[in-house]
């Protein structure tokens, strides 16, 4: 009889005995376990169920290992990264920027989006002008985040530079702190101040905490580094794709040109204006299966909700229809508020009914905004420009770079509609995302079905605090 060495049998052991990697260990579990935080930049319950930047990237990585999605909430800012580190979750995505103090105990993906810390304060109060000014006010800011270190820079130079820390609060709920006066002032990312500028019009930026920074998915450091380095060729491919930036401008391309009188004037007339149509938008909508409020933006953007609106060129009504629209969805009387807004609405969805289906949504919806707008023949040109000039004809955001083109003879020319006034479809479906947004914020408890264009889902009921989503 032969023996084995006990060396190889040990060995052979090991071999049989070797541990899956962590991306076969979360494969095989089937969930991808996402720590984040309830925001407008990052992860929240839309009218149309789970949305935000973060959980749109996190779900394309889960759909890419071909696992399930579970957003995980901590219930405070700082109890993220230690969720992280203590392994009760994969990685962070929580609109993190990068910083040393950081990167000592985690690691980072590459970045795909840059922010910049800004210190808030609200309009109609004496904007401080650098750090010496905010000694001896009110300064609080988000525990665990980022702007403490920038702060404590601050106060080697300036000794009684001093600020509150509150555990229990999102940079979205300091902001609005600031803009209802019950603190001096707050820090927060360009981009959260920049949203929360549509739903508070007061908040102002004083000035820059530090120079920009980049954003990222955070890891904790292990031997094994299968499911970071996935992460990492993940976001690389999202880059060159082109994927980041129509994410990035989904979400804050809007926000480029704050309009602060025009956004107070349109919150005022959601209180005033605004409750003599809800009904009829609301008609409108289940009639043609758009969410209400987008109507309800559009009709805003057309007429500012003036049932008695006219143009130079003879549109009329809330909806501003021509008498040829009007006609073709059996409409005779254009300033009768309900005639004109479910005449819009039918409007609309035979516009969006021409766009590819292929298109998802949100672009098919802007899209079918824009030719709402500029006429559906003028789209389509835009769209052959695109495309001509290498960019993607079914994203919005290509398109839209392309429709000013039709105001400049060399592109027009080529074109089976020709001439176009092609900026005023950009701002016009920028402007009504804007109104858009602040309508779902001001309506958030309503409990009404809501669809965008086209889009029969039911609305999710799912929790913040932890939600899975199949992949498909």
């Amino acid at each position: 009889m032969r023996f084995i060495p006990f060396v190889i049998i040990a060995l052979l052991l090991g071999t049989c005995s070797e541990q899956p990697s962590r991306l076969e260990q979360i494969r095989e579990k089937g969930v991808l376990r996402v720590a984040t935080r309830n925001s407008a930049t990052t992860y929240y319950q839309g009218p149309h169920g789970q949305t935000g930047l973060e959980y749109d990237l996190a779900k394309r990585f889960a759909d890419s290992l071909g696992v399930k999605l579970r957003m995980v909430v901590p219930d405070r800012f700082e109890d993220i990264l230690s969720s992280v580190a203590q392994g009760n979750t994969d990685f962070a995505a929580a609109g993190l920027s990068i910083t040393e103090a950081r990167r000592a105990n985690l690691r980072f993906s590459p970045p795909y989006e840059q922010v910049t810390q800004e210190l808030v304060y609200r309009y109609g109060t004496p904007p401080p002008a650098g750090p010496r000014d905010l000694i001896g006010k009110k300064l609080v800011v988000v525990a665990g985040s980022s702007y403490i270190d920038s702060l404590k820079q601050m106060r080697a130079k300036y000794p009684a530079l001093d600020w509150t820390v509150d555990p229990d609060a999102e940079a979205g709920d300091l902001l609005a702190k600031v803009a209802e006066g019950e603190i001096d002032y707050t820090a927060a990312d360009s981009n959260e101040v920049a949203l929360n500028q549509l739903y508070y019009p007061e908040l102002r930026v004083a000035f820059e905490l530090h120079d920009p920074e980049p954003v990222a998915w955070a890891f904790k450091r292990r031997e094994d580094d299968s499911l970071y380095e996935a992460a990492v060729a993940f976001i690389e491919n999202m880059r060159e794709s082109g994927y980041l930036a129509q994410l990035n401008d989904r979400y804050f391309g809007h926000t480029d040109q704050f309009d602060y009188v025009g956004t107070r004037i349109f919150m005022r007339d959601i209180e005033s204006k605004l409750p003599a149509y809800r009904s009829m938008f609301e008609k409108a909508a289940k009639q043609t299966e758009f969410d209400w409020r987008l109507l309800a933006a559009v009709g805003f953007q057309e007429s500012h909700w003036n049932p008695n609106a006219i143009s130079p060129t003879g549109v009329r009504g809330i909806m501003m229809l021509t008498r040829t629209t009007a006609s073709s969805v059996g409409i005779s009387n254009r300033i009768n508020p309900y005639k004109s807004i479910t005449g819009g609405a039918e409007y609309l969805r035979r516009v969006v009914e021409k766009i590819p289906e292929r298109i998802p949504q949100p672009d098919r919806t802007w899209m079918a905004l824009a030719a709402y707008n500029v006429g559906f023949g003028h789209l389509e040109d835009a769209r052959i420009l695109t495309e001509e000039d290498g960019g993607d004809p079914d994203r919005w955001i290509d398109v839209r770079k392309h429709l000013p083109w039709l105001t400049q003879r060399k592109y027009f020319k080529k074109t089976k509609h020709g001439y176009a006034r092609g900026l005023e479809p950009v701002l016009y479906v920028e402007n009504i995302r804007r109104y858009y947004d602040i309508l779902v914020w001001a309506t958030s408890n309503d409990t009404s079905d809501t669809y965008l264009a086209g889009d029969s889902k039911e609305v999710r009921d799912e929790t913040h605090q932890s939600a899975e989503v199949s992949a498909p």
